[in-house]
């Protein structure tokens, strides 16, 4: 194209302010911001200058229109479809209606520290949140709440430990989660020296109390996640460690507030609390189900002594997390909670019920037998019975990121592929979530209906 043929088209590709006048865009920038809209205006007028697309201002503006994200931060919606319930790489547990509902309200202004009684500053930050707490497990004279379960176990190794104190802990459970995760090194850090005692395999109660010295601040107790040591074993229980007259601290990791019927050796924080822990520490968002905290409940001097502690402020939650946490404890149940109790009959009924769909559409779709996973280091080697849609294990890669996904048409959903099939776990499924998952697969398949 001569020098004269280039100029003619940049003169027909249409000036940014009448694009931002086109009606879509214009409410686009409500959505997303301004800058955002103009980026895409200039990715689709450089289109029509390299001659990708018709230099006209309907063509342009369309173009402009489909380079737009549906939100302005980058976070997919997925459902996940994997049959491990609390997926950590899928942001745990899933919210309840009535925590989404809880975080639009604290998203504005609130009296998170406002007394709108008295007009003064409120005696407690967050009091709806820890009465809701110590409402779910009566037995914890205090709770508190910081950013997550790490934070919660730094702090008290710090309030506690700190400046070379010794902490008493089993070899057994100087544990490694994901992503390089481990609770030596969190401890340490703190500056609380540690006193290792037993074995791999077996650490009873004499060897806790052969240890304790001066320079002993506390004794941990923490729950092995993510994996299970059978065979030759032994372990300390909590009511014989709580008896050496040592403060204990419990970390029960995931979350679990009571006992569960289907988690037999799982423990929870009111067995815990129970049997003589003077401190337990657990995650919201695993299996109570809520948004990530860290909890901590027990004896009120203990805890106390922990939130006055100079690193609390830094490990302390915001509106939102106190919002949606109130919500998961006070409201209905939240979908870990009904995903751990779907029956294995109306999981199936719900897989045949999207196969029939699918059927109607002509797409290959079984009802395939499955074994769900608790997850987030939660009940490791527990197995649940489910029940899943098989797919063709090509519609994987569309229904994680195909075009409808991109155009925020449908959720994207994540399974997990087994001898050459796509199965798509129901159990780890909402139930309000079936028809979202029929319309993914639907234009998975059939992309060109999923865009007309």
């Amino acid at each position: 194209m001569d020098d004269h043929a280039q100029g003619a088209v940049r003169r027909r590709i249409p000036r940014t302010d009448l694009l931002l006048a086109d009606e879509r865009l214009r409410a686009a920038q409500e959505r997303l911001g301004r800058p955002a809209v103009k980026a895409a205006i200039a990715r689709a007028q450089e289109r029509a200058r390299n001659g990708e697309i018709v230099p006209d201002q309907a063509t342009v503006a369309d173009a402009a229109v489909a380079e737009l994200p549906v939100l302005a931060a980058s976070l997919t919606r997925v459902l996940n479809a994997t049959g491990v319930i609390v997926h950590t790489n899928l942001g745990r547990a899933p919210l309840s209606g009535a925590a989404i509902d809880a975080l639009g309200v604290a998203a504005g202004t609130c009296d998170v520290e406002f007394d709108l009684t008295t007009g003064a500053r409120a005696a407690q930050r967050g009091q709806g949140a820890i009465a809701a707490l110590k409402n779910a497990v009566p037995l914890a004279a205090a709770a508190g709440i910081v950013n997550n379960n790490a934070a919660a176990l730094v702090l008290a190794a710090t309030a506690l430990a700190g400046g070379g104190k010794e902490i008493i802990i089993s070899r057994g459970e100087l544990i490694e989660i994901g992503d390089r995760f481990r609770l030596p090194d969190l401890l340490t850090s703190t500056g609380a020296k540690l006193r290792e005692v037993g074995t791999t395999n077996r650490t009873n109660a004499a060897d806790y109390a052969a240890a304790i010295t001066e320079q002993t601040a506390l004794i941990l107790k923490v729950h092995p996640s993510n994996y299970k040591v059978e065979g030759f074993t032994a372990s300390a229980a909590i009511g014989e460690l709580a008896a050496l007259g040592v403060p204990l601290v419990h970390d029960i990791g995931s979350g679990l507030l009571a006992p569960h019927p289907l988690l037999p050796g799982e423990p929870d924080a009111a067995t815990s609390l129970k049997q003589g822990a003077n401190l337990v520490t657990a995650s919201g968002d695993k299996l109570l189900g809520g948004p990530q905290a860290g909890l901590l409940l027990g004896d009120e001097p203990l805890v106390r002594r922990l939130l006055r502690h100079p690193l609390a402020r830094a490990l302390r939650v915001d509106k939102l997390t106190l919002a949606a946490l109130e919500a998961t404890l006070r409201g209905p149940l939240p979908p870990v909670a009904r995903s751990l109790a779907a029956r294995p009959s109306d999981i199936t009924d719900r897989a045949e019920r999207a196969v029939a769909t699918l059927a109607a559409h002509a797409i290959p779709a079984s009802v395939l037998s499955a074994e769900a996973a608790v997850g987030g280091g939660g009940a490791p080697g527990v197995t649940l019975p489910s029940a899943a849609v098989a797919l063709d294990e090509g519609l994987a890669g569309p229904l994680r990121s195909g075009d409808a996904v991109r155009r925020g048409e449908v959720p994207a959903v994540v399974g997990r592929i087994e001898k050459g099939r796509l199965l798509l776990d129901l159990r780890s499924v909402d139930p309000v979530d079936d028809e979202a998952l029929v319309a993914a697969i639907l234009a998975a398949a059939n992309p060109r209906e999923g865009s007309s």
